[in-house]
């Protein structure tokens, strides 16, 4: 019998769970998968028979004293406020689970200190790869916990800084996309959205994990360009002092978000993870600005699509006419064929194939005694 695969997966955005999805999908049918999430609703509607085990939100969570909280976070762990029951009980709630399903590979996505917990808990875990400033103990400690490390992007987008020996146990399946729409040629793809065939088009789009893209800096990027349409998908950011101008559009949320990919000329994008891949996956010209977030990470990203010569960025979004034209000139010159090789379109099969291949490696051999089965 397969030993069941788990997954610890962070609620915020979307990317973490649609990963999620996209890698059980292609796991064998035959094989036990469960979910640990404090965002169950992320996994509605998904078409594999899995079990969801609901978590505490612990984000936000009071801490019950002034004394309590004044203890300083130890350097090998990121998050861990002391006096909290949402924390005990997520914790209890995991070693729980993975004891009673007799779990045989713990997939993290992401927390270091809940790989570390695993590895304390003698489960063997893999913790999926972000990019970022983590050379700190508490991330190589939760690397070194781990059995293996799943980088969801192509090795050529790994950082100079990541030591050869962590290196040496990640997988890269190279570029994950999670989007699954076919891709329309530009020419239809502007017929099906009523957009003119024949004037520039920059598509801005933002993920479900931040505040939403500046809008300010657009109504000058409008300005510099006025022969270009600007389309913005997504939640926008406005600090209340905007003008706006008839060439740019807020298009909010959209279902069809590969067909404006598609008729777009140059895409500006965070530097978020599914949405790189799915840039990539039309193969469009990516004008891309970094998000805050915790570790550099997208910063970070950034710099490797710069490197790869599939993307330029500014430093600072532009606020000035001059700084757009300039940033526009580069992002035209950009050879799509950069990007586009960075996606991989059997990502999702081939790691969940190594997921499935690892954790039958190290249990090849053992007595494995049956999941058990969850009644009602």
């Amino acid at each position: 019998m397969l030993k069941p695969i788990s997954f610890f997966v962070h609620h915020q955005g979307r990317g973490h769970a649609n990963r999620t999805m996209a890698l059980v999908s292609e796991f064998a049918k035959e094989r036990p998968v469960s979910v640990l999430t404090a965002g169950p609703h992320l996994f509605e509607g998904f078409h594999r028979d899995i079990e969801i085990v609901a978590l505490p939100n612990m984000i936000g969570a009071g801490v019950p004293t002034p004394r309590l909280y004044a203890e300083p976070t130890p350097q090998v762990m990121h998050c861990v406020p002391l006096g909290l029951s949402e924390m005990r009980r997520t914790m209890r709630t995991i070693l729980d689970h993975l004891d009673d399903r007799q779990v045989g590979l713990f997939v993290v996505d992401v927390s270091s200190e809940i790989a570390l917990l695993s590895r304390i808990a003698s489960v063997p875990a893999v913790q999926i790869r972000m990019h970022g400033d983590r050379a700190d103990i508490g991330h190589v400690g939760a690397y070194e916990a781990s059995v293996g490390m799943l980088a969801p992007f192509d090795e050529r987008m790994e950082q100079d800084d990541y030591p050869a020996y962590l290196r040496a146990k990640t997988f890269y399946s190279g570029g994950l996309c999670t989007t699954l729409d076919d891709v329309p040629e530009k020419a239809e793809a502007r017929r099906r959205l009523g957009l003119d065939p024949n004037r520039e088009v920059v598509v801005a789009i933002t993920g479900g994990g931040g505040s939403g893209t500046p809008y300010a800096p657009l109504t000058v990027a409008a300005r510099a360009a006025p022969d270009t349409t600007w389309l913005t998908i997504g939640p926008t950011h406005r600090e209340g002092h905007e003008t706006d101008f008839s060439n740019l559009t807020e298009l909010g949320w959209v279902k069809n978000v590969t067909d404006y990919l598609a008729a777009a000329d140059i895409v500006l994008a965070s530097a978020g993870d599914n949405t790189v891949h799915e840039i990539a996956r039309v193969g469009q010209k990516l004008i891309v600005m970094p998000e805050w977030r915790y570790f550099g990470e997208q910063v970070r990203k950034a710099e490797a699509l710069v490197r790869l010569g599939a993307a330029v960025s500014a430093s600072v979004w532009p606020g000035d006419l001059h700084g757009w034209q300039e940033l526009l000139a580069k992002a035209r010159a950009l050879n799509a064929d950069a990007i586009r090789s960075l996606y991989a379109p059997d990502a999702a099969r081939r790691a969940a194939g190594w997921l499935e291949g690892l954790a039958d490696e190290l249990w090849e051999g053992a007595s494995v005694a049956p999941a058990l089965k969850i009644v009602g």
